[in-house]
């Protein structure tokens, strides 16, 4: 299955919903989805998010995440990323869990590469 063809239009159409996991906090609104875990998308933290019921996530695919608004801070590596911080993760590498005061949004790359 590959992702859907969509030209240009507004993202606000597509509804943020929960995440799978255990904080009601953190949504997504998924732009593009191919098989599972492996999509294109805006998550939300709202203000006071705490994802530690969640655990650290490991995953089998690579994630590339650029950070729009706000901050979090990874609760393992003691770190605060802001507005305008990137990471490219590859597939098997630990990170989170995070704490978001003021709320943050990141826009989502996540992909298997042969």
């Amino acid at each position: 299955m590959a992702k859907p063809e969509h030209e240009f239009f507004p993202a606000s159409t597509v509804p943020f919903t929960p995440c799978e996991g255990k904080v009601a906090s953190l949504t997504e609104r998924i732009l593009a989805s191919d098989s599972p875990g492996v999509a294109t998308r805006i998550l939300r933290f709202e203000p006071g998010t705490d994802t530690a019921p969640n655990g650290v996530q490991v995953h089998d695919f690579w994630e590339e995440v650029y950070i729009l608004d706000g901050s979090f801070t990874d609760s393992r590596l003691g770190k605060t990323f802001k507005a305008g911080d990137y990471a490219c993760r590859p597939p098997g590498m630990e990170h989170g869990p995070w704490t978001s005061e003021e709320g943050c949004t990141t826009f989502e790359v996540r992909y298997r590469a042969s």
